[in-house]
């Protein structure tokens, strides 16, 4: 696949280049909507998904002042009929649709909020952008690596706001401790770690059903109609190669965006493997429960680790690195920063806490993307879609590694690994974490991806470190992802 950065569907740039091109495109946005969203005039708010994260947007959207929230769509009929009679116990009466195509073509709908699982987030918001809507769109922003930079060249042909749902870029500790370290005090960035340990049970199996109490087909929509070998349709989506991305597309990409903000120049990786596999459990899920990603930027490695296994039999008990749990760790060289939902602390080397930097979660994500409207400012926005893309796009290429992985023992993963930190430090205690719940890496094998080399700003596969032609083929036809007819992208 190749991706030309000035093509309709091609590739990213820089973010400097993209501000740039989107700057001149916005400077048109009130003539090309059809409506001014001035300060006076209320902007009206679709929710297209109403499970956990789509009923918290339309609570948080509806108590925004100026805001109201005019439709609800949910394939679900029993979750719409929820959120529907809620808000008109609250005295308002939104439009109610089982299909998003409904809510996109009114004319009382100026935004979108896209909360659906991950493969619908790509077309959805190419769909709405065509139709004259600014977007919110949930983490992962995409499927595949295609998906995003398509919905990054549609944002700006279209010249639409388009918010990626990774809240924790308006998060004030963190952007206060990255601007802190971005001026020097701690000397050079050495490495980062993304850690997100947080136990997930078996999601159990069944004999294959196919749904009847929805639209299965409209559920399913780009992705092969398949029967479910779960017993549960909603949340464990995640778990399956067609709707989902693993913990590191649903959990990971948080913590590794929220590390991006320290250094704004990452793109993307100049190579990138994963290894894990899904062990102790005899359930349905395709995806892993054990994730370890590598990605080599210059002078900069990062791993980004993902375990939903408890480090004792019969209790959860979690492991932490430098006290997190659920977040990132960056090394400088006069010390680290260790942090992540509500901002973090800097510490030098004996572990003592220097500076501490207060955050609020992200609370106010959903508020800067109404306040960006009001602006039509792309620069006002804490998480616009480029980003989205690149964060999103990077735990694709993990996954990608680890699809086409094959088994290998605990010494060939050490030596692929190598001994340097954080690589090398960071397996070793994944090791050790397993070996204490009596999982054996010889006798089960980690699953072993092959190193991946991508192109800087586009993060295009553009070969391999090893392994023969029709692997990298099979690499690059994953980053394109595949959609199914006719839930397919327009021309």
């Amino acid at each position: 696949m190749t991706m030309k950065p000035d093509h309709p569907c091609g590739g990213v740039r820089t973010r400097r280049s993209f501000l740039r091109v989107s700057s001149a495109a916005t400077a048109a946005l009130a003539l090309s909507s059809g409506r001014v969203l001035g300060a006076n005039s209320d902007i009206r708010v679709g929710v297209i998904g109403l499970g956990g994260k789509g009923g918290q947007h339309v609570k948080l959207f509806s108590s925004l002042p100026g805001v109201r929230v005019t439709a609800l769509c949910e394939v679900d009929p029993e979750r719409l009929a929820k959120h529907v009679d809620k808000l008109r116990d609250e005295g308002t009466r939104p439009f109610a649709a089982n299909d998003p195509r409904r809510v996109l073509e009114r004319d009382d709908v100026d935004a979108v909020v896209i909360a659906t699982p991950n493969h619908w987030h790509a077309l959805l918001t190419v769909w709405a952008l065509r139709a004259g809507k600014h977007v919110y769109v949930e983490k992962p922003v995409s499927h595949s690596v295609w998906e995003g930079a398509r919905m990054v060249a549609e944002a700006r042909e279209r010249g639409r706001l388009v918010q990626s749902g990774l809240q924790y870029r308006s998060c004030p500790g963190l952007r206060e401790a990255a601007a802190w370290l971005q001026e020097g005090h701690l000397g050079k960035l050495l490495w980062g770690q993304v850690v997100w340990y947080e136990h997930r049970p078996p999601i159990g199996k069944c004999a294959p059903f196919i749904p009847q109490d929805l639209d299965y087909d409209l559920w399913c929509g780009p992705a092969p109609v398949e029967p479910l070998t779960r017993p549960r349709l909603h949340y464990d989506w995640h778990w399956f190669w067609s709707t989902g991305d693993g913990d590191v597309g649903n959990s990971s990409v948080h913590a590794f965006d929220a590390l991006r903000i320290f250094a704004p120049e990452l793109a993307f990786p100049t190579r990138i493997r994963s290894l894990g596999g899904r062990f102790t459990y005899d359930d349905a899920a395709q995806t892993p429960n054990t994730q370890f990603t590598l990605a080599e930027y210059p002078g900069l490695p990062l791993v980004i680790e993902n375990r939903n296994l408890s480090m004792v039999p019969d209790a959860v008990v979690m492991d932490r690195l430098r006290r997190v749990q659920e977040g990132f760790v960056l090394e400088y060289e006069d010390g680290y920063f260790a942090g992540f939902r509500m901002g973090g602390a800097v510490y030098d080397h004996a572990g003592k806490a220097i500076k501490r930097f207060q955050g609020n979660n992200g609370a106010t994500h959903q508020r800067n993307f109404v306040e960006a409207l009001r602006s039509g400012r792309v620069g006002d926005l804490h998480a616009p879609i480029e980003q989205g893309h690149i964060s999103s796009a990077v735990c694709h290429l993990g996954n990608i590694s680890y699809r086409l992985a094959q088994p290998a023992g605990l010494a060939a993963c050490r030596a692929e690994l190598g001994g340097q930190p954080p690589a090398g430090v960071a397996f070793e205690r994944l090791t050790q974490s397993l070996e204490g719940i009596g999982v054996d890496p010889d006798r089960t094998p980690f699953l072993l991806g092959p190193w991946l080399r991508t192109e800087e700003t586009t993060g295009e596969i553009t070969g391999l470190d090893s392994g023969d032609p029709t692997t990298l083929t099979a690499a690059q036809r994953l980053a394109r992802g595949s959609h199914r007819a006719p839930f397919t992208f327009p021309v």
